[in-house]
């Protein structure tokens, strides 16, 4: 995600994924990561705040090395944010990338946690 405490990423993308875990995990999903780009310690506050504790695990991508390497970046230099996550939601089955859902800046369309249990389903 394009940062911890950001409105959409806060109201909408993790909440729906925390609100999703028990129809997730039934449909065969082992584990929801969020990744963005901040240090451990913003990631910890922001789980708390999110109440992700036993659902979410919440990983920092601290210098965008993850997402430098998977070509998921979003400069938000112009926002004062520099380079950034771009909001998407993986799939990953047999540690092979099932489905990519890569949203454009400022969308919240693809990403989000109904179009996942969609894809698990199917």
């Amino acid at each position: 995600l394009p940062g911890a405490f950001t409105p959409t990423c806060s109201a909408k993308h993790v909440p729906g994924f925390v609100e999703k875990f028990d129809e997730l995990k039934a449909a065969g999903v082992d584990e929801i990561w969020c990744l963005s780009v901040n240090d451990a310690f913003v990631m910890g506050a922001w789980a708390r705040d999110q109440k992700t504790a036993g659902k979410v695990r919440m990983l920092g991508d601290g210098s965008a090395d993850f997402a430098k390497a998977a070509g998921l970046t979003l400069d938000l230099t112009s926002r004062g944010m520099g380079l950034r996550s771009a909001r998407y939601s993986m799939l990953v089955k047999g540690g092979k990338v099932a489905s990519l859902n890569v949203e454009g800046p400022g969308k919240f369309e693809v990403s989000d946690a109904s179009t996942m249990l969609a894809q698990v389903k199917a």
